[in-house]
């Protein structure tokens, strides 16, 4: 049998699928990141300047990952991985 035939090896395909794993591996990361400095702030463990340097780098991760999304052609629904009986790895926004 032909490997070739069963395997998708179109070099844009390829390209585009690595990008999408890496950027929902990255938009996972600022999920949690994200959670963790709400946390953070309702139990009043950051200074003024903690929470509006945090805010800043969240906003500025959050505007790059679009500008990816975006520069390769793929949606915020691209990035949500269907875990099957367990839902998406992403909530829903």
């Amino acid at each position: 049998m032909d490997m070739r035939a069963r395997i998708d090896a179109d070099p844009e395909g390829v390209e585009r699928s690595l990008v999408a794993l890496v950027l929902t591996l990255v938009e996972a990361l600022r999920q949690l990141m994200e959670r963790q400095a709400v946390r953070r702030l309702d139990a009043g463990d950051l200074t003024d300047e903690q929470i509006e340097r945090i805010g800043s780098t969240l906003m500025a991760l959050e505007d790059r990952m679009t500008q990816l999304r975006d520069h390769f052609g793929l949606t915020a629904d691209d990035l949500n991985l269907d875990l099957g009986p367990l839902g998406t790895l992403l909530p829903e926004a």
